[in-house]
């Protein structure tokens, strides 16, 4: 069994009160690692290593320097993808054919922010004042608190690390408890690549413990956090009695809306796509199926049909569609809100129990599951699952859409299916969501902002506004002449 320290200043750390705590696999139920349980001391170490960095070495470096480390960086994760995301796979359960894609494709955000370090600009403003040059700049915020969540620990850190490193920040790391092995195993590749002790740093534990004490520390400049909307509500106001910058990626309810004129096996397989893709554990999972109510009966019954055919089991295996619910808590919500959607009076048309047959070998297993008759109302329509429980709504004219689509708390996602573009557009307009896919879902990109609206979030991540998260705006002025006509008035 591997003992996992805490990753501070550049070395590995044990836990300062000397307590540990097991992680295990999703899919066995075995316990294969013992993880640092940190506390505020830990915590503590962590921001001082990271405060002397950003005022010390990582301050002298240029920002084409952080882009040569962060590009440096990014050629070891390809190289180490495959291992990584076997860490991944172990530890959170998720697909081994999405897990090694995604760190792969983490390799682009520190390329891409590597590329991007050195072109932030400010501006020389033409001023209204005679004899006076005015100009902006644009610098980094100090030390970055980041909160990770378990369903894509390594690809969500590198949306906020990447920029933040870029931008001349240093971070502290809190992974989830469930899932911190990737997050550590990554960290010896910083080292490779060159970056200044205490750039980077993670201490591990619960959120009670670290979570709080990075969220409280007076020299932790910014929150990122991705997590619940409910926890996020938490980080939020614990950082506003400091005042400190915050980046929110929560949670989400997501419409995803086929329309009569769509590509009919298309928009079945990006319903599909869109709830049992990583066994429904995902943010943006399109978790409300709204299909106009002329083909509502045609759509689910081919639905059914393609969800029944996934195959079950070994998350380690390239044939497996669905795998284990990560934890044994999200297990169980998953079973009560099934349970929910039966006594409010939805139908079951597939699933809807534990599965415990060929290719399960652990207990958290959840059959793909579909509700028919759903209202929007229903809880199991305006909660977040995240688990593999979709629920299918009926709806009559793009109005009707637009309507129930955003009759929801949440505005982080939505999917559109049709082959009108004037309606596309129409959707793109109306749809109150940070994100908007049309005959497609679950696209995202290093190059394009993501973020949501209303409780899913503040803030943006990815894209060249992800970097403007991690930076401030100071406003330079100098006078070309040094007298003063009469001091007591506002020049």
């Amino acid at each position: 069994m591997k003992n996992y320290q805490h990753y501070i200043n550049g070395e590995w750390v044990n836990p300062i009160d000397g307590e540990w705590f097991d992680t295990q696999n999703p899919y066995t139920d075995e316990v294969w690692a013992r993880i640092a349980r940190g506390t505020e001391s830990d915590v503590n170490l962590a921001v001082s290593a990271a405060s002397s960095a950003f005022d010390g070495e990582w301050n002298e470096i240029s920002a084409t320097q952080r882009g040569k480390l962060l590009n440096k960086l990014a050629e070891l994760i390809e190289r180490d993808s495959v291992r990584l995301g076997e860490v991944e796979v172990r530890d959170n359960g998720k697909l081994i054919a999405e897990m090694s894609a995604q760190t792969k494709y983490m390799a682009e955000w520190y390329r891409y922010y590597g590329g991007l370090a050195d072109k932030i600009e400010g501006s020389v403003i033409p001023s209204d004042k005679a004899g006076v040059l005015n100009f902006t700049r644009y610098e980094p915020l100090g030390v970055v608190g980041m909160i990770t969540p378990w369903n894509s620990p390594l690809l969500l850190l590198a949306w906020k690390l990447a920029a933040a490193l870029a931008a001349g920040n240093t971070a502290v790391i809190k992974p989830s408890e469930f899932t911190s092995a990737s997050t550590l195993e990554f960290m010896p590749l910083f080292e490779e690549a060159g970056f200044p002790a205490g750039v980077v740093n993670v201490v591990t534990g619960f959120g009670a413990d670290v979570g709080a004490s990075i969220v409280s520390h007076p020299s932790v400049a910014a929150i990122a956090f991705t997590g619940s909307d409910v926890s996020g509500q938490k980080v939020y106001e614990a950082a506003a009695r400091q005042i400190k910058h915050v980046s929110l990626e929560l949670g989400g309810k997501s419409p995803n809306i086929v329309f009569e004129d769509a590509d009919f096996e298309a928009a079945v397989m990006g319903a599909i796509s869109g709830i049992f893709a990583a066994t429904g554990q995902t943010c943006i999972a399109g978790s409300r199926l709204l299909v106009q109510r002329s083909i509502h009966d045609t759509f689910v019954e081919r639905l059914v049909e393609v969800a029944r055919s996934a195959t079950i089991g070994d998350p380690m295996s390239m044939d497996t569609h669905v795998g284990p619910v990560t934890t044994a808590p999200q297990y169980q919500k998953v079973l009560d809100y099934i349970e929910i959607a039966k006594q409010d009076g939805a139908t079951c048309v597939l699933g809807g129990s534990p599965y415990s047959g060929p290719g399960a070998r652990g207990k958290q297993f959840v059959e793909p599951t579909i509700f028919t008759g759903v209202s929007n109302n229903m809880r199991i329509a305006q909660e977040e699952v995240f688990g593999p429980l979709l629920c299918v709504i009926p709806f009559d004219t793009e109005a009707d859409a637009i309507r129930i689509g955003n009759d929801i708390d949440f505005g982080l996602a939505a999917g559109v299916w049709t082959q009108d573009i004037g309606r596309a557009i129409r959707m793109s307009e109306k749809l109150r969501v940070g994100t908007l896919w049309i005959n497609t879902y679950r696209a995202v990109s290093y190059t394009s902002p993501f973020g949501g609206y209303k409780r899913s979030g503040i803030g943006r991540e990815s894209g060249i506004e992800g970097i403007k998260e991690y930076m401030q705006v100071k406003s330079v002025w100098i006078a070309q002449q040094t007298s003063v006509s009469n001091p007591f008035i506002m020049r």
